[in-house]
């Protein structure tokens, strides 16, 4: 068997888009991952499916597993011929221990790559309005590790850090801020220097709070503070005020989670970020064409007995163009056809691959669809409907109200539950850390029944996309909320409102 290979991988300080491209290429292509607590949840929630996850858990003073024994897991999986991920959270040489890990893949002849990640010494203090340097105030920063033995005195220089001028950035040091502003003010700072505390940063926990070396301490004990957290000291951070960014943005310090299938790049998960929320996408389904496409390719032969074919999903766009061309069906025999899509997320997806739909109704769903349909049609049309194989039936109880009318409602492709996930979201509902779930179809309110066992849904705040939706919600007792038309914009504007909770139900 040949010797696989290892990448540390530096995963940021939490936001899903302070991941660099080539950590993400990497990620996507791991058959093993090493992972550390601190690796943000969005970064979690895109570990392939087909990667096996070994949690080390890796915390100030809490870790799951030694350091030689990581050392020693890296080494092992690489001999068995695996591609393993050494996912860290921030940058893997940064207090990361990443050099260490080199040390014995060197020794054993492993071969190994290294990925930087955004750091949280700059992106944290960034993200709060906070520029580590600034001509009119410093032109250097110093990197400290915070963490301390227990009892042990600081193994630091103190006076050196004052004389530079420059801002300082402790990280792991909350348990000991009073032991740092104390040394720092002892080393001869001025009392009045600015300093802060910087908790969760880029995500929807951050949270910063900002005094003086001499008071940092009293205002930390008032307002509290959650790990992980930084500190930073410096002239710099009475700018804080002036440039803070984040918290401005519509949702910023709301956390959203997004269902959708596995397959589907999520772009109301994109949006949903570029308003400042923290995002986890959650492939609550996946959609797999069916092997035995006997009934498709059957309708193919005669598809110019038909005079409409209809939409109800990207998935099913997508997924009969891909028969289509293994069918070797030539494109052009659908010229004569009429197209329906039930949306406009289904609209698009034609329209990249060169249909402009005939007909989609005002109102997103199959009722409203068949309705239209029944008022567009004769009563001597035949109608091809490739969809999936678990299905509601209300477009078919409309047309059947047509007489004359013919179907033929093929299933194209199957969906399927997603049960496998890094993270608590049981946890994570029942204890607020989530302020809100999206459903872009009633699956993926199936799909999240399915991956939350136990879970008390009275908890979940539900964002849905439509009727169907929110009834499937709804009958799990979650707290629903339904967009006013069944699109992406609508939806986004509804997560707004929910923030502001100016939201009806």
């Amino acid at each position: 068997m040949s010797t696989g290979k290892v990448w540390l991988v530096g995963a940021g300080p939490g936001d899903a888009g302070l991941f660099t491209i080539k950590g993400m290429e990497t990620l996507q292509q791991a058959e093993v991952v090493v992972y550390d607590s601190l690796v943000g949840q969005e970064i979690l929630s895109r570990i392939p499916e087909s990667a096996r996850c070994i949690n080390v858990g890796k915390r100030a003073s809490h870790h799951t597993m030694p350091q030689e024994q990581i050392n020693q897991v890296l080494v092992e999986e690489a001999k068995k011929g695996h591609r393993v991920v050494r996912l860290k959270g921030g940058d893997p040489f940064l207090f990361g221990r990443g050099g260490e890990e080199l040390e014995l893949l060197v020794k054993e002849g492993i071969p190994y790559e290294v990925v930087p990640g955004v750091t949280s010494p700059i992106a944290v203090p960034a993200y709060n309005g906070i520029p580590v340097t600034h001509r009119d105030f410093t032109s250097s920063v110093h990197i400290i590790t915070g963490h301390k033995k227990q009892g042990a005195a600081y193994d630091i220089d103190f006076d050196a850090l004052v004389r530079t001028k420059g801002t300082l950035v402790f990280l792991m040091g909350v348990s000991a801020l009073s032991d740092i502003c104390q040394s720092l003010l002892q080393a001869g700072m001025d009392q009045d220097m600015p300093a802060a505390i910087l908790q969760k940063g880029t995500t929807a926990g951050q949270k910063r709070i900002v005094a003086t070396v001499s008071t940092l301490e009293e205002e930390v004990k008032k307002q509290g503070i959650e790990t992980p957290a930084i500190i930073v000291v410096g002239k710099v951070c009475a700018l804080a005020k002036e440039f803070a960014w984040h918290e401005k943005l519509p949702l910023s310090g709301y956390k959203v989670m997004v269902t959708r299938p596995r397959d589907l790049i999520s772009s109301m998960a994109s949006r949903l970020r570029l308003l400042g929320a923290e995002v986890l996408e959650l492939p609550a389904i996946r959609t797999e064409p069916l092997k035995d496409q006997t009934l498709l390719y059957k309708a193919l032969k005669a598809v110019d007995t038909y005079q409409w074919v209809v939409f109800t999903s990207p998935t099913g766009v997508r997924i009969f163009f891909e028969e289509l061309l293994k069918s070797a069906t030539d494109i052009r025999k659908l010229a004569h056809l009429k197209v329906a899509a039930i949306g406009k997320g289904t609209k698009k997806a034609l329209e990249e691959k060169g249909f402009f739909a005939d007909y989609m109704p005002e109102v997103f769903n199959g009722e409203a669809l068949g309705r239209g349909l029944c008022e567009l049609c004769e009563g001597t049309e035949k109608i091809l409907l490739p969809r999936a194989k678990m299905c509601n039936q209300e477009i078919l109880a409309e047309l059947a109200k047509k007489p004359g009318i013919l179907v033929d409602d093929i299933s194209i492709y199957d969906t399927f539950y997603e049960t496998r996930d890094l993270l608590d979201r049981k946890k994570e509902f029942e204890t607020g850390s989530i302020d809100c779930a999206v459903f872009t179809s009633a699956s993926t309110v199936r799909g999240f029944r399915e991956a939350t066992p136990g879970l008390d849904y009275t908890k979940v705040r539900a964002a849905c996309i439509g009727r169907q939706t929110q009834a499937e919600a709804a009958d799990l007792g979650m707290e629903t909320y339904m967009a006013r038309e069944a699109s992406i914009d609508s939806l986004l504007t509804l997560v707004i409102q929910l923030k502001g909770k100016t939201a009806r139900k």
